[in-house]
């Protein structure tokens, strides 16, 4: 059973960076040079993933249109004789086949998933939230896919957090099975109150799920806020079938959060090939003003 297909949910209103977002899909926001959406495209297309799912909402064309072939710009860039710049817009609209579904009513991640269900079929596949960017070596979709042809089952990445920040994710009680970083899910609970559980390992926004999921999803109640949690589901399929934490190897952004944005921005500018160099002076130069 191979991963082809991952599902990427950009339905949500990014109200975390109202007024920025009211008419710009938070997915669309840069990070140096580029949308942080185009930087989980990308790390799908380095994990050898054949197809893209967008779960959609109104005001979102500008992520689909970001993806597709531009026939005047490009007209207006080869008469510029800008053909390096022509070029790289255009290889962004060949790098995966993309499709869009639409998510009509806002009912949480969970309902998201289940929109994709009929363009996944019977298959497992990945999912990558918009907003949760992964710096590393080996890109965390690939560490995850190598993992799953191991053990064929469910994955959720998990990174450790301080005790006093738990109750922010969800998070995970397992046991060890043998391979390094890897743990057997016995537990899982959405932002629990402090003092609820010993565990430091929270789920990011990276998972493998077996198509099981779509008929738990079907039935999942809805929680807080009216949404169908994912959480709830994934709980729901442990009980099914075996599922399995793992601990990558990388440093994890939330460019949904202010701060996790400007980190992604720091991290990401000090590595940037044409920039990198003087933007890490220029930091330096700020610190010894301070």
């Amino acid at each position: 059973m191979k991963i082809r297909k991952a599902v990427i949910p950009v339905a949500g209103l990014g109200t975390r960076f109202l007024p920025a977002t009211k008419a710009i899909p938070k997915e669309m926001m840069t990070i140096v040079d580029r949308p942080t959406i185009q930087y989980i495209v990308e790390e799908v297309v380095a994990s050898g993933i054949d197809q893209i799912i967008f779960v959609t909402s109104e005001g979102k064309s500008a992520i689909e249109n970001h993806f597709d072939y531009n026939f005047h710009l490009d007209s207006v860039l080869r008469e510029k004789n800008k053909v390096a710049l022509g070029e790289e817009l255009n290889n962004i609209s060949n790098l995966i086949d993309i499709v869009s579904v639409r998510q009509k009513k806002p009912l949480g991640l969970g309902h998201a998933i289940w929109t994709a269900r009929h363009v996944i079929g019977n298959e497992p596949f990945m999912v990558l939230l918009g907003d949760d960017m992964v710096l590393s070596n080996i890109p965390c979709a690939k560490q995850m896919i190598s993992l799953f042809d191991e053990i064929g089952e469910s994955i959720v990445a998990i990174q450790r957090v301080p005790q006093n920040q738990t109750h922010r994710y969800g998070i995970v009680e397992g046991e060890e099975n043998g391979r390094d970083k890897t743990y057997r899910v016995r537990r899982m609970v959405e932002k629990p109150a402090p003092g609820t559980t010993d565990s430091d390992m929270a789920i990011i926004g990276r998972y493998i799920l077996m198509p099981d999921i779509f008929e738990i999803l079907s039935t999942t109640t809805p929680g807080h806020g009216g949404e169908i949690q994912l959480t709830d589901a994934l709980l729901a399929l442990t009980k099914k079938r075996s599922m399995y934490a793992y601990e990558f190897d990388g440093k994890r952004y939330d460019a949904g959060d202010k701060m996790g944005y400007l980190k992604a921005i720091v991290a990401y500018g000090i590595r940037h090939t044409e920039i990198g160099k003087d933007f890490r002076e220029h930091l330096i130069e700020i610190a010894a003003d301070l």
